[in-house]
């Protein structure tokens, strides 16, 4: 079972951009494209920490995979322990990498290191 079907089955509404045809859609287009819809974006592309920090913005949140095992069974008990364990900070706004062991958290905006307020 696909990551997508699992989050249907859980009762989330789950937008795949294959299936509304966009998945050349660049990457900026993507995260304005979920903070218009209010979304969680799921990706494994590491470039989309970089543009939540040059944005600057409180929203979409985030969620980054860096898993050997990029397999639906795989990615979806790690997606639902994320899900179940910080439900509150994705909907506040965040960047989460989840990683084999561990996953970390920045709350959004992301601040650039060693900036004054």
């Amino acid at each position: 079972m696909s990551t997508v079907q699992a989050l249907r089955r859980q009762g989330h509404e789950v937008v795949h951009l294959r299936e509304e045809e966009l998945a050349r859609l660049p990457d900026a287009a993507i995260l304005e494209k979920a903070r218009q819809e209010q979304r969680i974006v799921l990706i494994f592309d590491l470039d989309f920490g970089d543009l939540l920090a040059i944005g600057g913005h409180n929203y979409p949140s985030v969620i980054i995979f860096r898993l050997h095992n990029e397999t639906p069974a795989f990615v979806t008990t790690a997606l639902f322990d994320v899900l179940i364990h910080r439900s509150q900070i994705l909907a506040e706004g965040a960047l989460v990498i989840v990683e084999v062991t561990r996953y970390r958290i920045r709350r959004l905006p992301i601040e650039e290191i060693g900036a004054q307020p």
